[in-house]
Parts: C-alpha cells; structure tokens; sequence
C-alpha cells in the first residue's frame, strides 16, 4: 500500500495524541540539575527510552497502525529495520492483533532480530544494506497487499513522533530550544511542527553524527547517498535524507548540526552517571549536541529528548571504560622494581597512602630485556582525576620509584 505523502498538521498530531492515549509510556520529562551545571544551561530531559521497547520509535508505528482500514488490517503490515522501528511495529501489531513482518537485513545482530521475534513478527533476513532489504520490504507490500511502516517518510509516522513535541512543550514552560537527534528526519519533523504551533519562537535544532550528517548534506543542497561509516550512533545512521522529512525540516526546523563521536560517547557516560539511565548513541545525541557546543546553547531552557535506550551491553561498557580513560580516572603505569620479597606490597602500600585503587596488574620477570635482579610491573589504577595522577606519579617517584604514565589500549 502506498505511504502517506502528505505533511501532518498540528491537528494530526493532536489527533494522534487522543488516538494513542493510553498505549504508550507517559514518559518523565525532568530537570537534571548536575546536566545544566555542566553544560551552562538548563537541561530538561524527555526519558523516552523508558518506552515499552526503549524507543520513541513506538509512537509512529502505533499511530500509523491504528490508522489502517479494516481490510488493511486483515492483510497485515510489513516494515524494514535494523533496531528500534522494527520492535515498535512487532510490539503493537501483536498487541493489536495485526500480523508483521520485519526485514532486516545481513548482518543485524542476533539480539535484534530475537527481540523483533519475541514480540511476535515474522522476520525475514535479506538484503546486504538497508536499502535492499527495503527493496523487499516494498516488493511484498505491493504484491501482497501488507502496507508499508515506513519509519520516518510517512505522514502518520511523523505524526505519531510529533506527539513526543506536545508533551515536551506541555511540560516544560518557557522552552528556548529542543535538541534533537535526526537520522531520517521523521521525529524531528513532527516534534517541530508541534511545537512552533505551540510557540513560533521556540528553536527546534536537529542534531547528526558526523559519520552520517545525511539531512545536514540535504540542507546544504548536496545529493547523494552517504559512503558505508562506523558510527556509535547506529540508529542514525541514515545514508539519504527522507523526501517528506527533507521538505519539513527545511520549512519549520532552525538549524542541523553536526557532533563528533567522542561527544556522543560522553554523553552516553554522562547520562549514566548522572542520571543512572542507559541510552544508546543515537539517543544521547542531542545531550552530545549540548556539551559540544556549550556557548550556543548558555543559558537557555533546553529540552532534550533521550530518544532510546538500545545499546548492546559490550559497546556500551566499552564506553564507560573509555570515558573513565578520557577523563583521567584510569591510568596505566610501568613501574619496574627490584625482584626480592616485599617490593610489590611496599609499591601497593605507596599507591593506597595515596588513594590509588589497583584494577589490573601485570608482573613481568623473565623478560631478557630487563636485569636479572628487576621485574617490570604494568598496573592500571583507578584516580579520581587527572590531577590526582600526576599526584600519584609524584609520590610514586619521591619514594624511589621510576614510574612512567602509558596510554591505556
């Protein structure tokens, strides 16, 4: 079936807010009091990754669905993704009681697709890239009749995302800006025609990731599909920028800017030691945005949507351990000492007297490099900052000790 190529109006997404009442999360939207310190502003935080399945992604697919005319239902809806919009539709065409069925393409990690079955798809593995498996996505939607879900170039879908911009702008009063990640550009598009319906002055920035700055490229007036990238932004990372999302961001969205990864990495860090809630990249990416560039956003009242929380746990504890890196809290250090009894607990004695904790030692005594009678030891110890490492360093070598800071990895 075809998609809706039509632009939503502040009425549609009212409508799809009275549609939807009641099957979604009424996720929090609060202030992080630490977040505003460090970013110079007022930060206010949409926890949209406490959804059912961790995404807004929900909210589209759900309205698109409860729109579907009673054969359509009986025919079922197919839908192509790698992550969060494959879950959404999976989810509530079950509960609806609408049959699925997902693409995704070679190379979608096993726990993405077992999540997808779980909540009750039919999912089928083909293509090599997204836009294959889209290819067959839309092949059987024309020949079999299912309509399509698309996840971001389809008025009921930006819509559904839109309702996300009402609650915002209900629950914060005197918004200067929201902050938004943008990959297709369906959330965006429905966030800002909600809110400038609500207040035209209020700014409603969008935000890529470097590796995949698709609509920023659009809006600079360059075609073309983006090159294959690595990004911890995944669920971003759109080569094209939609044809009715294009048309929208370019009409009510202010500005798309553009943030490096190592921004998104702290962000993702820092939501989880301030706020103790996981996201996953794309979904920090508007916090990314803020820390990134601190002076356009000082002072303002800022609004910024945690779009999902979907990260696979070794990329995401990856993270953590790089930040800790980043941010001096880890050091490595060569240490080498004589090889007789005592020498290694009168080094640890060192290191506690100055609150250094030992995470990892490596004790080296064969190495035909070093003197018969030395051993190398390689530590890593957790500081409480850089300073306290040059702290650490210090005493180290006022006690005798020949210790070198190396890099980690």
């Amino acid at each position: 079936m075809a998609l809706n190529n039509e632009i939503p109006t502040f009425d549609d997404i009212e409508a799809a807010a009275l549609r939807m009442a009641g099957q979604l999360v009424a996720t929090p939207c609060l202030p992080s009091h630490t977040l505003s310190r460090i970013c110079g502003c007022s930060i206010y935080l949409k926890f949209e990754n406490h959804q059912f399945t961790a995404s807004f992604k929900e909210r589209g697919a759900l309205n698109k669905l409860l729109g579907l005319l009673p054969r359509e239902r009986v025919a079922g809806v197919v839908a192509m993704s790698a992550g969060n919009h494959a879950q959404g539709v999976a989810y509530h065409s079950a509960r609806l009681g609408i049959r699925s069925m997902i693409v995704m393409p070679v190379g979608t990690p096993l726990t993405k697709i077992a999540r997808t079955t779980d909540h009750g798809a039919r999912v089928v593995v083909t293509g090599a890239n997204l836009v294959e498996a889209y290819a067959v996505a839309e092949n059987h939607s024309q020949n079999f009749g299912y309509t399509m879900i698309h996840p971001y170039d389809d008025g009921e879908v930006i819509a559904g995302q839109g309702t996300l911009g009402l609650e915002i702008m209900r629950a914060v009063e005197g918004l200067d800006a929201i902050v938004v990640p943008v990959g297709g550009g369906g959330l965006v598009s429905g966030i800002a025609i909600a809110a400038k319906a609500i207040n035209p002055r209020v700014k409603v920035i969008g935000v890529q990731s470097a590796v995949y700055p698709s609509m920023a490229r659009a809006m600079a007036g360059e075609e073309g599909v983006l090159p294959d990238g690595v990004t911890i932004a995944e669920g971003i990372a759109v080569k094209v920028a939609g044809n009715l999302t294009r048309r929208i961001v370019a009409d009510v969205v202010d500005e798309i800017i553009v943030v490096e990864e190592a921004s998104i990495e702290r962000a993702i860090a820092l939501l989880q030691s301030v706020e103790k809630t996981v996201c996953e990249g794309a979904g920090a990416a508007g916090l990314a945005a803020v820390l990134q560039f601190r002076e356009r956003f000082a002072g303002m009242r800022v609004a910024v949507p945690l779009t999902g929380g979907n990260i696979d746990a070794r990329i995401f504890a990856n993270v953590i351990m790089r930040d800790l890196i980043r941010s001096g809290s880890l050091m490595r250090i060569d240490v080498p000492i004589s090889d007789q009894p005592g020498a290694l607990a009168t080094l640890a004695t060192a290191l506690a007297e100055e609150g250094a904790n030992i995470v990892d030692v490596a004790h080296e005594r064969m190495s035909l490099a070093l003197n018969p009678k030395r051993a190398a030891l390689d530590l890593v110890v957790e500081l409480k900052d850089a300073s306290h490492g040059e702290k650490v360093l210090s005493a180290l070598r006022e006690r005798g000790f020949d210790a070198e800071a190396r890099a980690i990895g």
